[in-house]
């Protein structure tokens, strides 16, 4: 797994890479009350919004991490978004992009260096 500053984290398999949101970044939103995610088949450029998070405390935007196309979405978030609280680095991801340049991952933390990065 890779970490951004932005507190997401990525799986890559292959060139297709999964993407959520970090333990830390969940228990900072507080409970999570609404996302809405991408539609497939988007093509996203590296830092555009493509995920709205809703919680208690505050609005959130995901940025594509990567440039690519979102080639899957997690539905299940729409129904429970409290997923997001309850399993951040499992089952609340929130979509799959095919990356057009994977080694654009080669730039972010591993976890060690994410786990300093929050302290």
């Amino acid at each position: 797994m890779k970490f951004t500053e932005e507190h997401e984290w990525l799986r890559a398999d292959g060139d297709t890479v999964t993407v959520g949101i970090t333990e830390h970044a969940a228990t900072q939103l507080g409970d999570v009350v609404f996302v809405e995610l991408p539609e497939t088949g988007t093509t996203v450029v590296k830092d555009d919004e493509v995920v709205v998070i809703e919680s208690v405390k505050a609005a959130s935007d995901i940025m594509a991490p990567l440039d690519g196309e979102i080639v899957e979405v997690n539905e299940a978030l729409a129904d429970n978004p409290g997923l997001v609280n309850e399993d951040p680095l499992g089952e609340a991801w929130f979509f799959k992009i095919k990356a057009n340049d994977p080694s654009q991952m080669d730039g972010y933390m591993d976890e060690a260096a994410y786990n300093k990065m929050i302290g």
